[in-house]
């Protein structure tokens, strides 16, 4: 597995390889030891799926008080995956990171505890994966509005265009949001 960094450290690109023949391809989605070699977590109690259609938009999502790594990929589609550095303490605050993540590309991406996660569908459907180092806590669960003008975040279509559900169209501004010290 190959692995890579963003411009967010601790943010990572992992790539695992996809072997591809006249049959079709093969791709080794999870290795333990992998991951553990790239300096990620060896526990992963909770494996989670999300079906979304184009410019589904889901996000900035975070966990205060069972904070939550999270290892995403895309099982098929595409999509633009986002992390946010929501620690106070970090030189990197409020900065973020955007990957493109395909199912062809056999990349994954590793978002630590303490940064707030969202992707958009650029599909007409993605299959969305990810592995978690913690069980969903819903008294955590926290999200921040992901059109907030502080953050910047370029996304390749507007509000208007965008599938949100009422829980992040309800997202805090990142001034007014509970985050990590």
């Amino acid at each position: 597995m190959k692995t890579r960094e963003t411009a967010l450290p601790g943010v990572l690109v992992l790539t695992a390889p996809v072997y591809r023949d006249a049959r079709g391809a093969f791709a080794e989605t999870f290795s333990l030891r992998g991951v553990v070699e790239a300096g990620l977590p060896a526990e992963w109690p909770q494996d989670n799926f999300s079906l979304s259609k184009k410019n589904v938009l889901r996000g900035i999502h975070y966990q205060v008080g069972r904070p939550q790594g999270k290892l995403v990929r895309v099982t098929h589609g595409a999509v633009l995956d986002v992390a946010v550095d929501l620690r106070r303490s970090s030189p990197m605050f409020a900065r973020h990171v955007s990957v493109e993540l395909t199912a062809e590309s056999g990349e994954m991406l590793w978002i630590p505890p303490g940064f707030g996660h969202a992707f958009l569908a650029i599909t007409d459907e993605v299959g969305f994966a990810y592995k978690v180092t913690d069980y969903y806590f819903p008294g955590g669960d926290r999200t921040i509005l992901w059109t907030d003008a502080e953050l910047a975040i370029p996304w390749p279509i507007g509000a208007a265009e965008a599938i949100v559900s009422d829980k992040d169209r309800g997202g805090a501004l990142l001034k007014d949001a509970e985050v990590f010290l």
